[in-house]
Order: structure tokens, then C-alpha cells, then sequence
């Protein structure tokens, strides 16, 4: 055993005291769809539904003289930060940005209670963070960083010490998703060379890759917020020297919209609740095709904090990615009957799902959004064709970010 080994079980065991590991279950669904004996280790059923509250746990239980904790966090650190203080009895500040969420603010302070303070500074990450570590200075607290400090590591590393413990041995393949790079640099330090492993990231965060390019962390121009367990701008300076021999092979970037596809499938078909970051490592299954077949997987589910007022939203980029689900703008005549005439072009399964339009005066032709779901992408094809042959003037305007942003 490594010294990093001989603390990263301490750290777990030191765990055992507070909460149980969290499960490790074989799913059958998955399995029989890709092959493989899939399982998933549901770090959304932590007491505070994400891997996050290790870290924070065993960084606060190695710096037990420090007077304050303070962190930066608009979600699963905030509320392991929170909830570590509360146990261990220490007080902590907690900056949230202006624009964080009702629910997540709530949930922060209910797992904190007196403990803790939340502050709301700051419209944008960067301002909360600048915020947070110039209070800290001038208190003489302790910055807890979510992912880029070796206690916090190694507390994560208390996610391997568990798996191997459950299974009795190392799985031939594990599959975690890579944020700031805390999970999988802890993961991947305890387990060395007994695993192979596939780090995956949002496509609107890939800052992994983008240090493995640049040969060390560098700084995305922007990042996509939608999966934000995992859309870091760069990763750490301290994780990042634990994985900067993993490979961009072993790396994978997965489209937001794609993802969403994956969340709904969860939802629906198994019944379990997962936020976009928590879902990256399944989704992945879909991409590791004959490198998994016939071998034992275990993917990470990372957390389960979903409001579900995101749900349409989810629902509507899984449709639009699936290619179920179109928009556009259609030309049409300012006529009477000039709508029936388009409606009669419609199959059997399409379904008006937004119709907007304002009858214009002193024109002959009006612009129509409209909004299709049908049962099968190819019906589009058929749809356009007639569109073409009746003459109608349309835009495909569904992946016309600009426009979809405001419209759609």
C-alpha cells in the first residue's frame, strides 16, 4: 500500500462513523443493452446526493484546528461544505452567486443549518470566487477548494477504497465523469494501473482534454453551464499532475443534448434521478461499443441534485438531438385557407407542439414559428418534401443557436 492508498482507506473509514457507503448495484438494462456487466456506483444516494460531501468531509476532518471554513460553490460542493459543518461542529461561510437557484440556496442551509452562512455575491462564478477568497484572507478561515487540494483528493479516493471493498477486487473498467478533476485524480491515484478507466467530459467543459493538449491547464474562452456538477473553465493545478499521463484516448466529451437522452432513459426505464454530471458515465456506455463487451464496468454515477423545473428543458433538447422534435419559420400566405393548406401536409404523426403568429396588415405573406414532434426523424424528410412541392417558402431553424437561444 501506497502512503496516498493508506489515507485515502483511512479517510473512508473515518467515514464509516457518519454514513454508510453508498451502493454499488449491478444494472441488468444496461448490461443486456452494451454487453457487459454494467454497475453503477450511485454516489447520487450519498446524504447529500453527490460524491462531493467526501471531500469535504475529510478535508475539514484533517484541518480541525482551522477556526472557519469558506467555499465558492453554486451547488454539490456548497451542500458538502455545508453539511461537514454542521457535523463536525465549525462554523463556515458559503458564496453563492446571485443567480444560483432557489432549491440548491435552500438545500445548502437546510444541511448546514446554524452552522453556516450563505452569502449571494456576485452575477457570475468568477465574481464569487474572488469574493470568497479575499473574505477568507482577511479572516484567516480556510479556503475549501472543491477539487484542487490533496485533502479533498483524497477523500474522494474514498469512492475506489469502497468499490474494490463491494466487489472484492479492482473492475476491469471504470467509467467517472471529470469536472475540476478531484473524483477521478483520487480514484485513479488509489486504483494505479488495476483498472482502466474512461474520463468523460461535457463537450461545453472539456477542460481535461484541453490540458492534455496544451500539456498543462489552461483556460476554456467559455464554458456551457448545463452540466455543471461537471463544466469547469480549468482544471486543477494538483489534480490535473495526477492525470496528465492518462491519454486523451482514454478521455471522452459527450454533447449536452445528447446527454439529455440519457437522463430521461434513467428517469424513465430505471426509475433513478440523476443531474447532468451525475449522468455523463452512462451516457459514455454508448461510445465504448467492443471495448467493454463481455467485461466488468462500473460507472460513477456522480450525483443526483436534479430540479426537476429542468425537466422540460431536458425533455426538449433529448427530442430536438433525437431528431423527433423541429422548429421553423414558415412563409405563409396572408389568405384565407392558406393554413388549412399547410396543415393538410401534416402526416399522421406529427404533432403541433408551438404555433406563433401575428397576422400582418398591408402584406401578402406572414412568418409562422412552428414547432413539430413526430414519431420518427424520418418523417421530416417526408414533410419538407411536401413542403417543397406545394411551394411554401420555409427555415430549419433548430440547431440555429442564436435563434433557438431567443425563440425555442
Amino acid at each position: 500500500m501506497t502512503d496516498f492508498q493508506n489515507a485515502a482507506r483511512a479517510a473512508a473509514h473515518a467515514m464509516r462513523d457518519v454514513f454508510e457507503p453508498t451502493p454499488l448495484l449491478r444494472n441488468a438494462h444496461l448490461s443486456e443493452r452494451f454487453g457487459a456487466d454494467i454497475w453503477l456506483k450511485r454516489e447520487d444516494l450519498s446524504p447529500v446526493r453527490s460524491y462531493k460531501l467526501r471531500g469535504a468531509f475529510n478535508a475539514m476532518r484533517k484541518q480541525a484546528d482551522a477556526p472557519m471554513f469558506v467555499c465558492a460553490s453554486a451547488g454539490n460542493h456548497a451542500q458538502g461544505v455545508a453539511w461537514s459543518c454542521r457535523h463536525f461542529g465549525k462554523r463556515g461561510v458559503i458564496f453563492m452567486p446571485v443567480t444560483t437557484p432557489q432549491q440548491k440556496i435552500q438545500k445548502t442551509r437546510m444541511f448546514g443549518g446554524d452552522n453556516i452562512e450563505v452569502r449571494l455575491i456576485g452575477d457570475y462564478f468568477d465574481d464569487t470566487l474572488r469574493a470568497a477568497q479575499a473574505f477568507c484572507a482577511d479572516q484567516g478561515a480556510h479556503f475549501l477548494s472543491p477539487f484542487d487540494d490533496e485533502d479533498v483528493i483524497e477523500g474522494q479516493a474514498s469512492v475506489a477504497v469502497e468499490i474494490v471493498e463491494q466487489m472484492g477486487q479492482a473492475p476491469d473498467h471504470i467509467v467517472m465523469p471529470v469536472g475540476g478533476g478531484g473524483l477521478s485524480a483520487g480514484v485513479l491515484s488509489y486504483l494505479g494501473t488495476d483498472s482502466l478507466f474512461t474520463l468523460v467530459e461535457p463537450a461545453g467543459g472539456a477542460c481535461l482534454r484541453a490540458a492534455l493538449e496544451a500539456g498543462e491547464p489552461v483556460a476554456l474562452p467559455r464554458v456551457d453551464t448545463f452540466a455543471d456538477g461537471a463544466a469547469v473553465a480549468k482544471i486543477g493545478q494538483r489534480t490535473f499532475a495526477r492525470l496528465s499521463g492518462v491519454g486523451a484516448a482514454n478521455t471522452l466529451t459527450i454533447l449536452e443534448d445528447r446527454l439529455c437522452t440519457t437522463i430521461l432513459d434513467m428517469l424513465n426505464v430505471e426509475g433513478i434521478v440523476l443531474e447532468p454530471a451525475g449522468a455523463l458515465s452512462v451516457d459514455a456506455l454508448k461510445d465504448l461499443g467492443q471495448a467493454i463487451r463481455g467485461r466488468q464496468v462500473v460507472c460513477v454515477t456522480t450525483g443526483g441534485n436534479f430540479d426537476f423545473e429542468r425537466l422540460p428543458e431536458v425533455k426538449e433538447r433529448a427530442q430536438r438531438y433525437s431528431g423527433i422534435k423541429k422548429y421553423f419559420i414558415l412563409r405563409l400566405p396572408q389568405r384565407p385557407g392558406a393554413l388549412k393548406d399547410f396543415l393538410n401536409l401534416l402526416g399522421p404523426d406529427d404533432d403541433i407542439a408551438r404555433f406563433e403568429y401575428l397576422k400582418k396588415s398591408a402584406r401578402n405573406f406572414g412568418s409562422v414559428l412552428i414547432g413539430i414532434e413526430t414519431l420518427d426523424p424520418a418523417n421530416f424528410a417526408r414533410l419538407f418534401g411536401k413542403l417543397d412541392e406545394h411551394g411554401f417558402t420555409y427555415q430549419d431553424i433548430t440547431d440555429d443557436e442564436l435563434l433557438a437561444r431567443f425563440v425555442i
